[in-house]
């Protein structure tokens, strides 16, 4: 029995060959968790992109907390952004809320919609528009 090359994966006699994504190595994968990211300099870099963003945007306002209300928490999610030909175009990471874990009326009271990109407007506007 001879020896593989690395990250290649040896199917021995199958009646149907496997699919295509399961042959598939991932080199490039995504931190699940602040502890992985923060171990790499690209996710870190992107990490204080994000919260200079969160912050010359002043999108939100650190507030005390009243007994009656619950902390919301938070939690990074990361993304490799990718040019169409494969190569990476930059590393992407967010800070979002688990919001899910928030009861109305105890722990908010208003609701808010996602930002729309000017793209979008654009195109809702040019159908209003044809129509």
């Amino acid at each position: 029995m001879g020896l593989l090359p690395q990250n290649k994966i040896h199917v021995t006699s199958t009646k149907h060959p496997p699919p295509h994504a399961l042959l598939t190595v991932v080199k490039n994968s995504e931190p699940t968790c602040y502890t992985e990211a923060s171990k790499h300099e690209v996710w870190r870099n992107a990490m204080t992109e994000e919260i200079n963003a969160l912050l010359k945007n002043q999108t939100w306002t650190l507030v005390p907390l009243a007994p009656s209300q619950n902390k919301v928490g938070c939690k990074w999610v990361f993304r490799t952004k990718r040019n169409p030909d494969g190569t990476i175009e930059r590393h992407k990471a967010r800070l979002v809320a688990k919001g899910f874990h928030q009861q109305h009326g105890i722990d908010y009271e208003e609701t808010f919609s996602p930002v729309i990109k000017p793209v979008t407007i654009r195109t809702v506007l040019s159908l209003a528009v044809s129509r």
